[in-house]
């Protein structure tokens, strides 16, 4: 049985969040290419 690991959701947002990829340019260049793909609204994460 594979074990189910518990993730902390504020740990992950502070990670990989909006706001936290937003503040390095090759973060705004991750949010830019998602914006790109997926036409406009998109999930980052």
């Amino acid at each position: 049985m594979k074990l189910k690991v518990r993730r902390s959701n504020a740990k992950r947002a502070k990670k990989v969040g909006f706001r936290t990829r937003s503040k390095t340019a090759s973060g705004r260049k991750i949010i830019k290419n998602k914006r790109k793909r997926s036409g406009g609204y998109f999930r980052v994460g």
